[in-house]
Protein backbone atom coordinates (compact mmCIF):
# COMPACT_ATOMS: atom_id res chain seq x y z
CA UNK A 1 0.00 0.00 0.00
CA UNK A 2 1.50 3.36 -0.94
CA UNK A 3 2.17 5.98 1.67
CA UNK A 4 -0.36 8.83 2.01
CA UNK A 5 0.87 11.82 0.08
CA UNK A 6 -0.89 14.38 2.29
CA UNK A 7 1.15 13.55 5.43
CA UNK A 8 4.65 14.96 5.22
CA UNK A 9 7.79 14.14 7.14
CA UNK A 10 7.72 17.67 8.56
CA UNK A 11 4.12 17.27 9.79
CA UNK A 12 5.02 14.02 11.53
CA UNK A 13 7.99 15.68 13.22
CA UNK A 14 5.57 18.07 14.99
CA UNK A 15 2.53 15.80 15.34
CA UNK A 16 3.35 15.04 18.98
CA UNK A 17 4.18 18.57 20.10
CA UNK A 18 2.47 19.34 23.41
CA UNK A 19 1.35 15.72 23.83
CA UNK A 20 2.96 12.57 25.21
CA UNK A 21 5.28 11.99 22.22
CA UNK A 22 6.62 15.52 22.54
CA UNK A 23 6.92 15.27 26.31
CA UNK A 24 9.11 12.15 26.13
CA UNK A 25 11.20 13.61 23.30
CA UNK A 26 10.00 11.39 20.44
CA UNK A 27 11.35 12.47 17.07
CA UNK A 28 10.84 11.12 13.56
CA UNK A 29 14.14 10.48 11.79
CA UNK A 30 12.98 8.91 8.53
CA UNK A 31 9.74 8.17 6.70
CA UNK A 32 9.58 5.92 3.67
CA UNK A 33 7.01 3.65 2.14
CA UNK A 34 6.60 0.82 4.64
CA UNK A 35 8.98 2.29 7.26
CA UNK A 36 9.09 4.87 10.01
CA UNK A 37 12.33 5.38 11.92
CA UNK A 38 12.25 7.33 15.20
CA UNK A 39 14.52 8.12 18.15
CA UNK A 40 14.32 9.19 21.75
CA UNK A 41 17.13 10.47 23.98
CA UNK A 42 17.21 8.91 27.44
CA UNK A 43 17.07 11.42 30.29
CA UNK A 44 16.69 10.86 34.05
CA UNK A 45 12.92 11.58 33.99
CA UNK A 46 12.41 8.58 31.66
CA UNK A 47 14.06 6.06 33.99
CA UNK A 48 12.32 3.78 36.46
CA UNK A 49 13.09 4.14 40.19
CA UNK A 50 15.71 1.37 39.79
CA UNK A 51 17.76 3.64 37.50
CA UNK A 52 17.08 1.73 34.28
CA UNK A 53 14.96 2.74 31.31
CA UNK A 54 11.27 2.58 32.24
CA UNK A 55 9.28 0.07 30.17
CA UNK A 56 6.68 2.77 29.51
CA UNK A 57 9.36 4.88 27.82
CA UNK A 58 10.12 2.04 25.42
CA UNK A 59 6.39 1.51 24.80
CA UNK A 60 5.91 5.25 24.16
CA UNK A 61 8.66 5.19 21.53
CA UNK A 62 7.51 1.98 19.83
CA UNK A 63 3.77 2.73 19.93
CA UNK A 64 4.25 6.26 18.63
CA UNK A 65 6.52 5.07 15.81
CA UNK A 66 3.95 2.47 14.80
CA UNK A 67 1.10 4.97 15.13
CA UNK A 68 2.84 7.65 13.09
CA UNK A 69 3.67 4.98 10.51
CA UNK A 70 0.01 3.99 10.41
CA UNK A 71 -1.24 7.57 9.97
CA UNK A 72 1.23 8.01 7.10
CA UNK A 73 -0.05 4.82 5.44
CA UNK A 74 -3.82 5.09 5.92
CA UNK A 75 -5.99 3.85 3.06
CA UNK A 76 -7.36 6.58 0.81
CA UNK A 77 -10.42 8.18 2.44
CA UNK A 78 -9.69 6.93 5.99
CA UNK A 79 -9.80 9.60 8.68
CA UNK A 80 -7.59 8.27 11.44
CA UNK A 81 -6.82 5.20 13.54
CA UNK A 82 -6.81 3.98 17.12
CA UNK A 83 -4.72 1.28 18.77
CA UNK A 84 -6.79 -1.76 19.74
CA UNK A 85 -4.01 -4.09 20.90
CA UNK A 86 -0.32 -3.94 21.73
CA UNK A 87 2.32 -6.33 22.97
CA UNK A 88 5.99 -5.95 23.86
CA UNK A 89 8.81 -8.34 24.66
CA UNK A 90 11.84 -6.89 26.44
CA UNK A 91 15.36 -8.29 26.06
CA UNK A 92 17.67 -5.59 27.41
CA UNK A 93 17.65 -2.07 28.81
CA UNK A 94 19.66 1.14 28.92
CA UNK A 95 20.51 3.96 31.32
CA UNK A 96 21.73 6.63 28.91
CA UNK A 97 22.13 7.44 25.24
CA UNK A 98 19.54 7.23 22.50
CA UNK A 99 17.06 4.48 21.70
CA UNK A 100 15.82 3.85 18.18
CA UNK A 101 12.56 2.39 16.84
CA UNK A 102 12.13 1.02 13.34
CA UNK A 103 8.44 0.45 12.63
CA UNK A 104 7.22 -1.60 9.68
CA UNK A 105 3.75 -2.76 8.66
CA UNK A 106 2.98 -6.47 8.77
CA UNK A 107 -0.61 -6.09 7.55
CA UNK A 108 -2.18 -3.04 5.89
CA UNK A 109 -5.87 -3.64 5.40
CA UNK A 110 -8.88 -1.36 5.13
CA UNK A 111 -10.13 -2.28 8.61
CA UNK A 112 -6.90 -2.88 10.51
CA UNK A 113 -3.18 -2.45 10.23
CA UNK A 114 -0.61 -4.43 12.20
CA UNK A 115 2.77 -2.80 12.84
CA UNK A 116 5.97 -4.21 14.32
CA UNK A 117 8.64 -2.02 15.90
CA UNK A 118 12.10 -3.08 16.94
CA UNK A 119 13.68 -0.90 19.63
CA UNK A 120 17.48 -0.85 19.87
CA UNK A 121 20.24 1.15 21.52
CA UNK A 122 21.71 3.56 18.98
CA UNK A 123 25.27 3.29 20.31
CA UNK A 124 25.70 -0.46 19.83
CA UNK A 125 22.55 -1.66 18.02
CA UNK A 126 21.66 -3.99 20.89
CA UNK A 127 18.01 -4.99 20.81
CA UNK A 128 15.93 -3.72 23.74
CA UNK A 129 12.43 -4.81 22.71
CA UNK A 130 10.13 -6.10 20.02
CA UNK A 131 6.70 -4.50 19.82
CA UNK A 132 3.55 -5.32 17.85
CA UNK A 133 0.33 -3.34 17.71
CA UNK A 134 -2.95 -3.58 15.88
CA UNK A 135 -4.55 -0.35 14.67
CA UNK A 136 -8.25 0.01 13.89
CA UNK A 137 -8.76 2.21 10.82
CA UNK A 138 -11.35 4.95 11.42
CA UNK A 139 -13.54 5.97 8.50
CA UNK A 140 -15.77 9.06 8.17
CA UNK A 141 -19.25 8.51 9.57
CA UNK A 142 -22.26 9.49 7.47
CA UNK A 143 -24.26 12.49 8.72
CA UNK A 144 -27.54 11.58 10.38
Amino acid sequence: MPRRSDITFEQLQHRGDGRLPGLVGFRVVDLQEGLLHAELDIRPELLAPNGYLHAATVIALADTAAGFGCIAHLPEGAQNFTTVELKANFFSTAREGTIVARARPVHMGNTTQVWDAEVTRKADGRQIALFRCTQLILWPQPLK
